[in-house]
């Protein structure tokens, strides 16, 4: 009989999960391992590829057994992750890429930032392929995070066999083969896609011309489609490790957002007409069209970097979900209101949401506990549509109280605060030429109803959420359902294996009229951080 069934592994900030889908979309069993985050001063945060494969097996083993499929059930893996930069010296071999020297801690994560001045340098010089990153380069991006390598580890730099966004170092640990995905070279390393080639010019502008005279080949000679075959599938080894048989056909990768993309646009039957909103440690938005859109601020236009075929503008907000831990981390009230949620077998923000539920009559009128709390939730700066890297988060209206109650205001003026940097993206794709007319979302920090409905309320649009509780692990299983033959392209997974749960509608009357209130008041926070700053 064949294979029926599809894994998807979605490795994220803090852990891998593991996902077993059926040709449907339906996912039979997750299992989900951890793994460590290392952070030091200058804003340098790292991980260890050998931690983080070793949790991808174990996820992949223990999905596999709770569902009670068969290896040889399994028509095809793939593969999603965070946009971090994986170094490795021969034979694979991890480099040091930090002042710890510790070879095991051989990956800058994405949300480091030790490369901003290498960024604004990069920024200053205004080279074209710029044009196809919203005008500016972010220092969360690969070619700021080499070029600091190669300014401050030469040797490593030097010693390095290949640099990986880590998707392709998970396709290429599991197969041997050095493939990269359009959608992680385009989106993060400003291959331009629509054209198939690397320009030379950048490379030699910045201070990475090594890099072309080598005909880039540390950095990705083959660049293939998400959803294609890579190499002949598992090796022996990997397939040893995962439980899986050797051959078993593995998809090139993507980025954990882009996933969540995929998992959910092709659900409303519309692409065009969704933003996908990623709302997890970060947020990320993904909005799709039929010609390219240049939007500044606004990662992209990238060509076939989510949707092939189709043109993609990203833009999202740097801090989201850690954004909110840090704001409710500040409250005199957040050890007790966390004693309480452990007590009860939740999340702090899940009490929150459930506590504020319960004093209104509806969910649209959380929105009014605010009781004039402001909240800019850029902590990490602003990802679009400015760009900035160093704004900063602002809070206007604190009062003396510090109590549950004032802790509930806190965290929905938080909310409001995301909502209404989503918000400002949308509208400034809008008057770029790329309006949507709804939202569909998916993460982790996006799965409560009053989040939802808030968004809904603050945006003034549709919030659609899918079936599918695990949309960004559907995405990557996507992947493998075509790359395993189960599908016979992105498209069709799309719309066979995502189906919309559940609609958020926007509240119009008071609610919206406070929210336009709220949302200028926010813009204008915006404009006093940038003045005194």
């Amino acid at each position: 009989m064949a294979a029926k069934y599809v894994i998807g592994v979605d490795v994220g900030t803090g852990s891998a999960r593991a996902g077993i889908f059926d040709a449907a979309g339906r996912m039979l069993a997750s299992a989900k391992q951890d793994f460590a985050l290392f952070h030091a001063p200058g804003a340098i945060v790292e991980q260890s590829s050998s931690e983080i494969w070793a949790a991808v097996c174990t996820a992949v083993k223990l999905s596999r057994e709770e569902a009670g499929v068969g290896a040889g059930d399994v028509a095809g893996i793939g593969f999603d992750a965070t946009c971090s930069l994986v170094v490795l010296g021969e034979g694979g071999e991890p480099l040091a890429v930090g002042p710890s020297e510790d070879p095991a801690r051989d990956i800058i994560v994405w949300m480091d930032h030790r490369a901003v001045a290498q960024a604004e340098r990069i920024n200053a010089m205004g080279h074209d392929v710029l044009r196809y990153v919203g005008g500016r380069i972010s220092p969360e991006m690969e070619t700021p995070k080499l070029l600091w390598l190669l300014e401050n580890r030469p040797a490593q730099f030097r010693a390095a066999w290949q640099f990986f966004d880590l998707a392709d170092f998970l396709t290429w640990r599991a197969t041997g083969d050095l493939a990269r995905s359009t959608c992680t070279v385009t989106c993060k390393w400003t291959y331009l896609a629509h054209e198939r080639r690397w320009d030379d010019s950048y490379f030699r502008a910045i201070g990475l011309g090594v890099l072309a005279d080598e005909g880039f080949a540390r950095i990705g000679r083959n660049v293939v489609d998400p959803g294609s075959p890579v190499g002949a599938g598992l090796t022996a080894k990997a397939a040893s490790e995962l439980g899986l048989r050797a051959g078993t056909p593995v998809s090139a990768g993507m980025i954990d957002a882009h996933a969540g993309g995929i998992g959910t646009v092709g659900a409303d039957g519309d692409a065009q007409a969704c933003l996908a909103y990623v709302f997890g440690t970060s947020s990320c938005t993904m909005t799709t069209t039929a010609e390219p859109v240049f939007v500044p601020g606004v990662w992209g236009p990238y060509y076939s970097a989510m949707v092939p075929a189709m043109w993609l503008n990203e833009g999202g907000q740097s801090a989201a979900g850690a954004a909110m831990e840090q704001l409710l981390a500040m409250h005199p009230a957040a050890a007790e209101g966390a004693r309480r949620a452990a007590a009860e077998g939740q999340s702090l923000p899940a009490l929150l949401s459930t506590l504020a539920a319960r004093k209104v009559p509806s969910l649209s009128q959380a929105a009014q506990l605010s009781n004039g709390l402001h909240v800019v939730p850029e902590f990490l700066g602003n990802r679009a549509p400015f760009a900035d890297p160093h704004a900063r988060a602002l809070i206007a209206g604190l009062g003396m109280e510090n109590d549950l109650d004032s802790l509930v205001a806190l965290y929905v003026a938080g909310i409001c605060g995301i909502g209404y940097g989503l918000r400002q993206i949308i509208d400034t794709q809008a008057a770029a030429g790329a309006p949507i007319a709804r939202v569909v979302i998916s993460g982790g920090a996006g799965r409560d109803d009053l989040v939802r409905q808030l968004l809904a309320d603050v945006t003034g649009k549709p919030v659609l959420a899918t079936q599918a509780q695990e949309p960004v692990l559907l995405g990557a299983a996507m992947l493998g359902a075509v790359a395993g033959g189960l599908c016979a392209d992105v498209q069709e997974a799309m719309s066979g294996m995502s189906h919309i749960g559940k609609t958020y509608t926007p509240a119009g009357g008071d609610i919206a009229a406070l929210h336009d209130a709220r949302y200028d008041a926010f813009r204008r926070l915006q404009d006093v951080g940038r003045a005194i700053r």
